[in-house]
């Protein structure tokens, strides 16, 4: 759908600088302007809901490291906003959306540097673009929102050890290039598009490939000083569970935006579809995350259903449009389970991942992506090709980043920053005044 609205825009644009239509024929007769003014203030709406999830990443990060790294880890997730939207502005949406500049690449995809400056036209303004559901700048903004959020991803992961410098580094190059480049197969009308591919809002466009950039990092870096001692697992506790309660809860509200605003208009009846397979769903993933965690764990833990709602959020994004409401019950469900099953085997493979980003965003898209096979008309072949073929890219590119700043400049912090905290090593300055000195670990 995403798709096929925007090559309707870029036929409008270029018939009406062709003179072949006057501005807002286009549609004029399907979509009136008052419902033109509706689905733009919608995707408006929801734009600015998934910017506040940008805000739950922050928190939930935050909550679940240690208080001694914190402004390190709210610094990363303010630059990343900024340089996400930055980048996606002068080369990520005409990477990902193919218009008429640049040249196609790898049969999949096209590069080109065409953001800043480009005036989109006056059709870009008018019901002429995207049959009336929303403007180019809304276009722009709403996709751009979700640019940043790989980057978010990857962070959570490698937080407690990275230099800031490389980590921006990598993640810029990474939101800039590698995260609209694959997104331009499915969403840019690409060839996975053409196969039957399907991913509504993301589970393996947005998650998976932020997953599997998380996993570069993680195995790149290695654990934290401490994680791991003669074989044992020593647990790290985050220093602040209501910090990251309050980060999942913005993250579950702005999701409604994220899927909700995917519907790609104010349509009544699939925004309220949305809102409920997303509700539930998210619900469900908390319930299979309590269950499993008490079970195996023999005490119920409160990251494990922090991490199961987040699960059955990615798990039913891929498909939340186009399953059944049960369905999405029994998605959301599995996702809870999975996430729990997945951090502790992840955890035991010596891989440490401070927040379980591997597993909610990774295990759980690619969860969520085979679901749309198996619960909505869609092929589980397809979706399971789709969820190689960004696999086989992302990691590569991925760890590519990671080992090739890593042996230029170095990408983790010496043992005393790492011991006396990224706050004050990295920065020079504390989350909470006075902390520092009784900070050890």
């Amino acid at each position: 759908m995403r798709s096929r609205w925007k090559l309707a825009g870029i036929i409008a644009t270029l018939m009406l600088g062709a003179g072949v239509f006057a501005p807002g024929a286009f549609a004029e007769d399907a979509v009136s302007q008052e419902m033109f003014t509706v689905n733009n203030t919608w995707m408006l709406v929801a734009t600015f809901l998934v910017f506040i999830m940008h805000l739950g990443f922050a928190t939930l990060e935050v909550g679940l490291t240690r208080a001694k790294n914190t402004v390190n880890i709210l610094f990363k997730n303010t630059a990343i906003v900024a340089l996400g939207l930055l980048t996606y502005a002068s080369v990520g949406f005409n990477l990902m959306y193919p218009g008429d500049f640049g040249i196609e690449l790898f049969g999949g995809g096209f590069f080109g540097f065409a953001g800043f400056g480009v005036d989109p036209g006056e059709a870009g303004q008018t019901i002429a673009y995207a049959d009336g559901a929303y403007t180019y700048w809304t276009d722009f903004i709403f996709q751009a929102m979700f640019a940043a959020t790989a980057a978010t991803i990857i962070s959570g992961a490698v937080a407690e050890r990275i230099k800031l410098g490389p980590f921006l580094i990598i993640t810029t190059i990474y939101v800039a290039l590698v995260y609209p480049y694959l997104g331009s197969w499915k969403w840019g009308a690409g060839w996975l598009d053409a196969k039957g591919f399907y991913d509504f809002a993301g589970s393996t466009l947005v998650h998976s490939v932020g997953g599997w950039g998380a996993l570069a990092g993680v195995l790149v870096l290695g654990p934290r000083l401490g994680k791991y001692v003669n074989g044992k697992i020593k647990g790290i506790a985050g220093h602040n569970m209501p910090l990251a309660t309050i980060g999942v809860f913005l993250l579950w509200l702005g999701w409604f935006g994220f899927n909700g605003g995917s519907v790609l208009s104010a349509d009544p009846d699939l925004v309220s579809l949305v809102f409920v397979t997303t509700a539930l769903a998210a619900a469900a993933g908390v319930v299979g995350a309590m269950c499993t965690s008490w079970m195996v764990q023999k005490k119920p833990d409160l990251s494990m259903i922090l991490n199961g709602s987040l699960a059955g959020l990615v798990g039913i994004t891929a498909g939340a449009d186009s399953v059944s409401v049960m369905s999405a019950i029994i998605i959301g469900l599995i996702a809870g389970i999975l996430v729990v099953v997945s951090v502790l085997t992840i955890d035991k493979a010596k891989l440490d991942d401070p927040v379980g980003a591997i597993s909610v965003h990774l295990v759980c898209g690619i969860w969520g992506t085979l679901a749309v096979g198996i619960f909505g008309d869609f092929s589980f072949m397809t979706q399971l090709i789709g969820v190689i073929a960004y696999g086989s890219v992302a990691f590569p590119a991925a760890f590519i980043l990671f080992f090739v700043v890593d042996k230029v400049v170095g990408i983790r912090v010496t043992e005393k920053v790492e011991i006396g905290g990224l706050d004050v090593g990295e920065h020079g300055m504390e989350a909470y005044n006075g902390f520092q000195i009784f900070t050890t670990d």
